[in-house]
């Protein structure tokens, strides 16, 4: 059986479907987020050059909904574990915030983050819901600092995610669906070194043969059960 405590480098890699108990919908799927939303019109570079006001109505709807949530015992426990076991690394794809908002520290953030603007080369941290100035002091609108559809994901975030999956001894994802790549395929970098890798996930995914072990089940009742 696998416990928490045995390893000095345990890696958690979370997706969406860690914060579904704190009452963030995920992305996909019934009830998820594109499927009431064309991401088309609200998601992509091209949506904001056409009409920036319209999707920044649309990211201030995210940002308000997520500022409503609490990290659940999942963000808890994962926090908990880095705080006494330092080796511990989180990559997450989410952008809410709230493996942070739970203690924990040095997140690799796939995604971006909710709470992050830019422009050109300028970098934010923002936390207003309502955003106050959509707009740069030059007169240019601020971007949330995410990765949209059809963005690159930044090479160097992508190369410390790849860094803490080669030095990890225990991988454990988390609510990811497997189906958003880049970031699907990095799990596969612990899974060729053959060590301990745990899938935790109601139902089966697209990758779910990768993993050694499968625990099947809501995020927080399954970590717990690794403690």
């Amino acid at each position: 059986m696998i416990r928490l405590a045995d390893f000095e480098r345990p890696l958690f890699f979370t997706g969406a479907g860690l914060s579904v108990e704190s009452g963030i919908p995920t992305y996909r799927g019934a009830g998820g987020v594109w499927e009431e939303y064309d991401y088309e019109s609200y998601a992509c570079q091209r949506a904001f050059d056409a009409d920036p006001e319209k999707v920044w109505d649309f990211h201030d709807l995210r940002r308000a909904k997520v500022a409503e949530a609490e990290p659940n015992e999942g963000h808890r426990i994962i926090a908990e574990t880095q705080a006494r076991c330092p080796g511990t690394r989180i990559v997450t794809q989410n952008i809410d915030g709230l493996h942070q908002r739970a203690g924990a520290t040095d997140v690799v953030e796939l995604h971006g983050s909710l709470w992050r603007l830019r422009h050109k080369r300028e970098t934010i941290e923002n936390f207003e819901v309502p955003l106050g100035a959509r707009r740069h002091a030059d007169g240019g609108y601020w971007r949330p600092a995410i990765v949209w559809f059809e963005d690159a994901l930044d090479p160097l975030v992508l190369q410390a995610a790849a860094n803490a999956l080669q030095e990890c001894d225990l991988l454990v994802s988390i609510g990811t669906s497997g189906v958003v790549y880049p970031a699907a395929e990095l799990p596969r970098i612990a899974v060729r070194r053959a060590i301990p890798c745990v899938e935790i996930n109601p139902e089966e995914t697209p990758v779910s043969r990768w993993y050694t072990h499968a625990l099947r089940g809501p995020a927080s009742e399954m970590l717990r059960s690794l403690i």
